[in-house]
């Protein structure tokens, strides 16, 4: 166990035993403080404060605060209203409720102690919520953060409209590289349409307690090719990248089209993206139709990742939902579940749980289809060896402290990380490599990279379009799904772990 994460949990049993000493002088049973949300509700009811508070707590983003809001005016019930108190409930709380729950010199005074106090409305107001709003940041920025799907290239490991918490202390939290932003805003302020960060302040790559990224996690990192971007949501955004844009045609073209509209973003700021890590630094990743090889061993396929198959005889079994359902599979039209292709052939997604449990005559329905050969695929010059999505590799992930030849090769696929991502001048004269202007047949990579893909294998903008994930990209690990909707809560995915 990483000492992250031993410092989290005695934080939080810190918080949890404090607040089970002051619920015993508050007069609420002292086991209530150690469940989730229902030590909240028994605080809303115990200060008499409006329910709707509690139910507050669910709003993505605000409830964070909300949440340390309700404890703020809990402190307070205690007498407890200077500024000085406040700061230690919103910074230090596993400390100080432990002194409030079992000091002999504090004790729970209730309302009235908190209705005589005279304070104004407003100022009591502004100083919970400046507390509330900056232990909510901190919180955000190096606990855990709330995080909603936004696409279905994790399905159906992940569904859309999944609200996840992911933590920040499974792989060491992460200082902000733009340090001064507005606080809950990802990179662009909503109305103004403007950036929601200043670059004149900016903090080196710093990530206290790391600890690598583990095979198989399902991981939230900023999107490595979104440092450029051709800033058109509805043409463009996490659908086409400016990369992939400029291969297609030329950079001058490119510019020329789009130029007025091209921005950047440091690393912080660039999207959240969210994949299964495949492979790990120092691996070699092959995919075999459409199975991941990992240094020569097959990988298991998990149960609800998704991949196309053709049916044999569509015009026989037209591929409606209805139709599907009644075999066993679930499938979302809207979300590209069923695929006409121009000759006529109907692809279908289904998991690998559903395949293994059709009946004989319903499997025999279906073969797997395999992607077609893409000059898009990384790392794009790759079409004499015949790659594509289905059929890649074999790639070796580069890894901190290891050491490559700088051939044609070699330069053609870690030439983004080694000039991008590690900052460093390459070029090629007279034959010669010269790295940052001295000659050299060789480097040495600063950090590890990590190969990232969407469990929805033939419907997600993964690392086999646009390249390795850089340590310095990574966000956290995907836990807990706390909420869930489609037209309504899908309650059989309320606090599911993800595996």
């Amino acid at each position: 166990m990483s000492i992250g994460w031993i410092i989290f949990i005695l934080a939080a049993l810190g918080w949890h035993i404090g607040l089970y000493g002051m619920f015993k002088k508050a007069g609420i049973e002292g086991w209530k403080a150690f469940v989730p949300f229902y030590n909240t509700w028994c605080m809303v009811t115990k200060m008499n404060l409006r329910r709707y508070w509690f139910f507050f707590q669910f709003v993505p983003i605000a409830g964070q605060f909300i949440s340390i809001w309700i404890t703020i005016k809990f402190v307070e019930h205690f007498g407890r209203f200077g500024v000085g108190h406040h700061a230690l409930a919103v910074l230090v709380p596993f400390v100080y409720f432990p002194y409030l729950g079992f000091s002999k010199n504090e004790r729970y005074a209730g309302t009235l102690v908190v209705d005589n106090y005279k304070k104004s409305a407003v100022r009591e107001w502004v100083d919970a919520a400046a507390f509330a709003v900056v232990a909510a940041t901190l919180i955000r920025t190096f606990v855990f953060e709330a995080y909603t799907i936004p696409t279905p290239s994790m399905e159906k490991t992940l569904l859309v409209n999944d609200f996840l918490f992911v933590s920040k202390f499974a792989y060491g939290p992460r200082l902000p590289n733009t340090p001064i932003a507005m606080p809950f805003v990802h990179h662009t302020l909503p109305v103004a349409n403007t950036k929601s960060y200043v670059e004149w302040v900016k903090i080196p790559y710093t990530r206290w307690f790391a600890s690598p990224v583990k095979r198989n996690d399902a991981v939230v990192f900023n999107f490595p090719v979104n440092d450029t971007l051709i800033n058109d949501e509805e043409r463009f955004g996490s659908r086409r990248t400016y990369y992939q844009e400029m291969h297609s045609s030329s950079r001058e073209q490119v510019w020329q089209t789009y130029g007025d509209i091209i921005i950047t973003r440091p690393v912080d700021k660039r999207e959240n993206f969210i994949k299964r890590c495949v492979a790990v630094a120092g691996d070699t990743l092959q995919i075999k139709a459409g199975i991941v090889y990992i240094n020569g061993k097959q990988q298991p396929l998990f149960p609800d990742a998704e991949r196309y198959y053709k049916l044999k005889n569509p015009q026989a079994f037209y591929p409606d939902a209805d139709n599907l359902q009644s075999v066993g599979i679930m499938v979302r039209e809207e979300q590209g579940d069923v695929v006409v292709l121009q000759d006529g052939a109907v692809l279908v997604n289904i998991t690998n749980k559903e395949k293994s449990q059709l009946s004989a005559q319903a499997a025999a329905m279906f073969e797997p289809y395999e992607d077609r050969i893409s000059a898009e695929i990384f790392p794009y010059y790759n079409t004499a060896a015949q790659w594509s999505t289905d059929n890649f590799g074999p790639l070796w992930i580069p890894a901190k402290g290891a050491t490559i030849a700088l051939t044609e090769d070699n330069v053609t696929r870690y030439e983004r990380c080694i000039r991008t991502y590690e900052g460093n001048q390459l070029e090629l004269k007279n034959g010669q490599y010269h790295l940052n202007g001295k000659p050299a047949s060789s480097y040495t990579f600063k950090m590890d990279y990590y190969w990232m893909m969407g469990d929805n294998r033939h419907n997600s903008l993964d690392s086999r379009y646009w390249g390795f994930v850089p340590e310095d990209h990574v966000v956290g690990k995907a836990s807990l799904i706390w909420f869930s909707w489609e037209k309504g809560p899908r309650w059989s995915r309320l606090f599911r772990s993800i595996k």
